[in-house]
């Protein structure tokens, strides 16, 4: 009995270890499975967090912020870089700075305005009202700041009261966010069509601006005219180091010229361009990662074209233009005023019998005193910077606030607020 007790418990200790052995082979290799999960997993985090340095690095710098509305409502974000709505300025020397680096900016704006658009009275999350698309987009804050947030495979359509002049300027702010597996062909393309619908233009021009950061693909400039090619080139500009910024969108057309700004730098300059028979203006990203990539605009101006400055004051002694920007509410003049105070200036000093009345005016918003004395410190900050920055003398100026008091158009719509916010140069 003792013998076969010994046997059994020989016996089970055998089966024992054995399975114990397996046992312990299936758990290491289940274990090693997890520690290579474990490890690939650190290496894709690392190799996150890097990706995210690289991009706050080209945001200004600074680390990103979680906003904490962003658990709540996705239309608020936060991108370090983009200045806020009340971050403005009154100094002078900062105007002047910035001015500077317009010098070579020879855009000059149109001077009626007909679409303006900046998403004031729309809701977050909406669609703007202003709009058409065959696809979707919606509202956004960025930094308190709305902006227009574009989808892929979605032309876009501006609202315009009539079709386009021959001569018309546009305006917009863009910003993008994308990264280096952003597709070559990832483009924000313009589109200048024949019709103010979703179907196949036979008269168009096209400027295809690159979203592309890993490879510089240039623009891509086309046109058909009766439904047949007539160009398509690549113009070789590379934009990679500013194209994670907000940046500001210039275009100028002139009959067949098309001319596109890219803040103070001209990227595109081609006399014959545009056939007959334009009417329309869209937008179309193409080839982004809907989640991925962002591809933003803001602060829509289209404008019928301009009138000749010089000619305005000599002929009519006076002269209006909604140009002259500021940021809002401030006294702060933007850098894409510069083309028109040049040519004033050189005007001023071709002629130096000329003196002028600086007037500002405002829109018919807010409190009327307060746009008064906010027109007054805006013809004053105008005053300075001719006489700062461009040499002219500050006894051949004088300075006046109208506000609100003296529209030109109604202030019932946001083009006619932006048609109403103006400089006016009078002749003394």
């Amino acid at each position: 009995m003792k013998t076969l007790v010994v046997i059994l418990i020989i016996v089970f200790t055998f089966f024992t270890n054995t399975t114990n052995a397996q046992l312990l082979k299936r758990l290491g290799k289940s274990a090693e499975r997890a520690a290579k999960r474990t490890v690939e997993r650190r290496v894709e985090e690392e190799s996150s967090k890097k990706t995210d340095q690289v991009l706050d690095t080209v945001f200004d710098g600074k680390k990103r912020k979680k906003n904490k509305k962003n658990k709540d409502n996705d239309s608020e974000i936060t991108i370090p870089g983009i200045p806020q709505n009340n971050q403005t300025s009154t100094n002078q020397n900062n105007t002047n700075e910035n001015l500077n680096v317009y010098s070579n900016f020879d855009f000059v704006p149109g001077h009626n305005i007909l679409v303006s658009d900046d998403f004031s009275t729309d809701n977050l999350g909406d669609f703007p009202s202003k709009w058409n698309t065959n696809g979707t987009g919606e509202l956004v804050v960025i930094n308190t700041e709305k902006w227009f947030k574009l989808a892929g495979k979605s032309v876009y359509i501006p609202d315009l009261p009539a079709d386009l002049p021959d001569d018309f300027t546009v305006e917009f702010d863009m910003l993008t966010q994308v990264d280096q597996k952003t597709s070559s062909q990832a483009k924000l393309e313009i589109w200048l069509e024949d019709n103010n619908l979703f179907h196949t233009a036979k008269d168009m021009a096209r400027i295809e601006i690159p979203l592309c950061m890993f490879i510089d693909i240039g623009f891509i400039i086309e046109n058909k005219v009766s439904g047949k090619r007539v160009i398509r080139n690549t113009v070789e500009k590379d934009i990679r180091n500013i194209l994670l910024n907000k940046n500001h969108i210039s275009i100028a057309v002139n009959k067949t010229r098309f001319r596109m700004w890219i803040n103070e730098n001209k990227a595109i300059d081609v006399p014959r361009l545009i056939p007959d028979n334009i009417i329309s203006f869209k937008l179309h990203p193409r080839d982004i990662r809907d989640g991925i990539d962002q591809v933003f605009i803001t602060d829509l101006k289209i404008a019928q074209g301009g009138l000749d400055l010089r000619n305005q004051l000599l002929e009519n002694g006076k002269y209006s233009t909604t140009g002259i920007q500021f940021n809002s509410g401030s006294d702060h003049i933007k850098p894409e005023s510069y083309s028109i105070l040049k040519q004033l200036s050189e005007t001023l000093h071709q002629d130096h019998s000329i003196k002028l009345t600086i007037i500002g005016h405002t829109d018919a918003d807010g409190d009327a005193t307060q746009n008064l004395q906010l027109s007054e410190k805006r013809a004053i900050a105008v005053k300075n910077t001719l006489t700062t920055q461009f040499n002219i003398n500050k006894n051949r100026l004088q300075t006046l606030g109208k506000g609100a008091t003296d529209p030109i158009d109604t202030n019932k719509t946001t083009e006619g607020k932006a048609n109403n916010r103006r400089v006016e140069f009078i002749k003394i």
